[in-house]
């Protein structure tokens, strides 16, 4: 399988600077040619990747904020698009990333080479709204500029929506954000996320006799990824009274002014950004992950890893199987998650067989078969991109009609 891998950010970084890194490692270990074109490379990929910067030149790195950032995303898809032709006849499939990708898309049309566009989250249309009402619900504003609803940014995912071949969701709960719009079945194909197996492992020894139940989560967006809400439920179990909740990450000024009663309980310890999240998980016995919304529960795969036992929403799909290797909860549902903490606590045997579960299910959930899942992807959107063609136009119609 032979792949032009568009991505307009700097390859490495962190969030999905880091995840598409991952996934270009993931795709040559899955034995695909890689030819990758990217903002700028902050890590090194395998020497087998013919490598392009568009945006970048040694040390030298367009200012995005100078030029602003769509106007960065759209010269990285114009450079793509233009450099596509030399690739006709020698590349099977184009993957591209969000706002980055119109151009590029009608490049690989005109070449008749089918192209798969990422999504790293569900629909944004729909993350625009549920992450509002939430923060409308708790009376806080929302804290990272990828949320706050902007028109232009929606104008132009939905038009790549439209235009690209295939839709690569890595969740369920993505897939069917874009299903409830009206996409039809056929433009989504799925594939996965995984860990870092040198990073993410269980602990060589047993975990000491007499230390609290340690609770753990980890995240910046706050509200999102549900922090308020697993305070809410850890203050409410049984659990509070005498074990402990780590917070691993930055909370902005707002989220810690509304939720300074919660943040206050002696239970509860702030550790602010962190460099040692694998071996946090590895002394923690649960990591509380009650999303609102997730694009692939990523954090609940490197728990899972660790054998730390994830008690996460169904928002973060796939890995998380109840009474199996995690405990899984509705979203909002906060009753319910008190109840899984307290569980857990008053039942060391269930976390001792949950945990075992999370070990024995590790194998699944590595970059190496999340780049196996995508190569299968790319096969997929090869083999059936006239049948997803037909369909694009209509789907995009039924979007628009229902937003």
């Amino acid at each position: 399988m032979r792949a032009l891998y568009s991505f307009p950010h700097k390859l490495g970084a962190d969030r999905i600077c880091y995840t598409a890194w991952q996934q270009v490692n993931g795709l040559v270990s899955a034995g695909a040619e890689v030819a990758l074109y990217a903002g700028a490379l902050t890590r090194p990929v395998p020497d087998s990747v013919e490598v392009h910067t568009t945006l970048a030149r040694g040390k030298l790195r367009l200012p995005y904020k100078l030029v602003g950032k769509l106007r960065a995303l759209a010269l990285h898809d114009k450079i793509v698009a233009h450099q596509l032709k030399k690739f006709a006849g020698k590349i099977d499939v184009v993957h591209v990333w969000p706002c980055a990708a119109l151009a590029t898309i009608a490049a690989a049309k005109r070449l008749g080479i089918p192209t798969v566009l990422e999504r790293p989250n569900a629909h944004t249309r729909f993350c625009y709204e549920v992450v509002a009402a939430e923060h409308r619900r708790v009376g806080i504003q929302t804290p990272h500029d990828d949320y706050l609803p902007n028109e232009a940014v929606l104008a132009r995912e939905e038009a790549e929506f439209a235009a690209c071949d295939f839709l690569l969701c890595a969740s369920e709960f993505a897939a069917k954000s874009f299903l409830d719009l009206g996409y039809p079945q056929q433009k989504i194909l799925r594939h996965r996320y995984g860990f870092d197996e040198t990073a993410f492992f269980p602990a060589a020894t047993v975990r000491e006799r007499g230390r609290p139940f340690t609770a753990l989560f980890c995240g910046v967006d706050a509200v999102r990824k549900g922090l308020h809400l697993a305070m809410e439920a850890w203050l409410a179990s049984s659990a509070s009274k005498d074990g402990v909740f780590w917070i691993a990450g930055e909370l902005m000024d707002e989220f810690k002014n509304r939720f300074a009663e919660y943040l206050a309980h002696p239970s509860i310890v702030q550790l602010g950004h962190r460099h040692d999240v694998p071996q946090l998980m590895q002394k923690a016995d649960i990591l509380l992950m009650p999303s609102i919304e997730e694009g692939f529960g990523l954090v609940c795969a490197e728990a899972i890893a660790a054998g730390c036992v994830p008690l996460a929403s169904d928002a973060c799909t796939e890995m998380c199987r109840h009474m199996e290797n995690a405990l899984v909860h509705k979203v909002g549902d906060v009753a319910a998650l008190r109840q899984q903490i307290s569980q857990l606590y008053d039942n060391p045997e269930l976390l001792a067989a949950l945990r075992a579960g999370a070990l024995r299910s590790r194998g699944e959930w590595t970059w190496s078969e999340a780049g196996i899942a995508l190569v299968e992807a790319y096969r997929q959107a090869v083999g059936s991109r006239s049948t997803a063609s037909s369909n694009c136009g209509a789907a995009f119609e039924i979007s628009r009609s229902r937003a």
